[in-house]
């Protein structure tokens, strides 16, 4: 079937489903990535300097796992809906308070909340919509919904163009409060995971809950961070700071820098959804390996293009090649999950790889201040470059060596023996 087939062959509860956990990681990257575009003019108006800044970046990294935490240990106690609402609502408040921040360091600390509630919204969207769709189309609709946070990038940088020029940075954050309105359509129109339920009448008289299957599951809850570690290195280490490598270094106008990263970020949204889609037949972690290493190849397109036109082909090239690897994350994660957390599982790995890995955009910027670029200061392009030749080792080596679970039957019985049930062949799991 092809992917508007099988879309079309949904029901109206997987559609909508769908469409709450994709928006609901939208417009929380989108909310996220507005820093991004801005570090500049934030660093002048409080008298900081550029890696100051990019500090905010690090410390809403930080404070993920935390949210992944509270509000996964909440969406596996009292079900997906209720959880990822509050959460919505809160990121969508501290970006109001944001644009109002008196000084630099209330801005840091409202940035710190914003991570906790960032933190929580992945794992349970990821949770409620994995657990709605098909399993024999699960790759697809994993590319699909990890590029909602390629359309936040492409949201902000729209948003940049039209909004920054007339009201600053603040007024972008004052835009940042739009998510709320998902709230309505999640409470209306979305019912509430069956796989939760049926999990739920299933552990009744148990104990022990999440530190219970932390113990039981300890490897594979340290490689799934590992390998979240190497990820986001990977996607911060190639996004954060692009903007600020094109205004600096290659001196491009608000719009030029608009342009070329909603160009990048069509290739991230078409990579995520095309790699996701293959996955299904070429399995998770062959997936991730061909996207990183066709990345690679890519770099020094990306990095040193001569033209802003060839800079605009290998930023659509990179960022497919980025997202093409993302894509297959949210069902890989969720089916590698011990069946019991899965509202916790998948979002706790993945923002314990985002505290492990938040000082990215910080360390290279203060990496490409040891290379001098002359008439522009630092040298972004060469740093840049380092940084993402490393990372697409690291995500390719880890991902190699890993196990597999594509297609587990989330509604199945959990099996004995904790983390080895990730390491069952498809065709077993998907027998099950």
């Amino acid at each position: 079937m092809s992917a508007l087939a099988v879309v079309k062959s949904l029901s109206s509860v997987q559609r909508k489903t769908l469409l709450a956990s994709f928006l609901g990681w939208t417009l929380d990257g989108f909310d996220f990535l507005i820093v991004t575009f801005v570090v500049v003019r934030i660093a002048g108006d409080f008298g900081r300097t550029i890696p100051d800044v990019a500090f905010a970046i690090t410390v809403t990294l930080m404070m993920r796992p935390l949210g992944a935490l509270i509000f996964g240990w909440f969406a596996d106690r009292y079900g997906r809906r209720v959880p990822l609402m509050i959460d919505i609502g809160l990121f969508s408040l501290i970006d109001l308070l944001t644009a109002f921040a008196p000084n630099f360091w209330v801005f840091i600390g409202l940035r710190a909340l914003f991570g906790i509630a960032m933190g929580g919204e992945w794992g349970v969207g990821a949770a409620l919509a994995m657990e709605a769709l098909p399993s024999k189309a699960r790759g697809l609709f994993s590319g699909i919904l990890q590029q909602g946070y390629s359309t936040g990038f492409l949201i902000a940088a729209v948003v940049y163009y039209l909004v920054y020029p007339h009201f600053g940075w603040r007024g972008m954050f004052v835009v940042g409060t739009l998510p709320a309105l998902l709230i309505l359509f999640i409470r209306t129109q979305v019912p509430e995971s069956d796989v939760w339920k049926k999990n739920v009448v299933a552990r009744t008289g148990q104990t022990g809950g999440l530190w219970r299957s932390i113990v039981a599951n300890a490897p594979l809850f340290v490689y799934s961070i590992l390998l979240m570690t190497a990820f986001n290195f990977m996607s911060h280490g190639t996004q954060d700071l692009y903007p600020t490598f094109l205004q600096k270094q290659r001196g491009f106008s608000v719009g030029q820098v608009s342009a070329l990263t909603i160009v990048t970020y069509i290739g991230a949204i078409l990579g995520g959804t095309t790699f996701g889609a293959i996955s299904q037949g070429l399995g998770r972690r062959r997936t991730i390996v061909t996207a990183v290493v066709l990345g690679a190849c890519i770099v020094p397109l990306w990095a040193f293009a001569p033209t802003a036109a060839l800079l605009g082909v290998g930023g659509f090239v990179m960022q497919f090649m980025v997202q093409g690897a993302w894509g297959v994350i949210p069902a890989h994660l969720n089916e590698l999950s011990p069946p019991d957390v899965r509202g916790t599982f998948p979002g706790f790995t993945y923002q314990m790889g985002n505290l492990i890995s938040a000082g990215a955009a910080q360390m290279e910027a203060a990496f490409a201040a040891r290379f001098p670029a002359p008439g522009v200061g630092a040298d972004y392009a060469r740093a840049l470059a380092i940084v993402a030749f490393v990372v697409f080792a690291a995500v390719g080596v880890l991902a190699a060596v890993g196990p597999e679970a594509k297609e587990r039957l989330f509604d199945a019985p959990p099996a004995e023996g904790g983390a080895g049930q990730a390491r069952l062949s498809p065709e077993t799991v998907a027998d099950r």
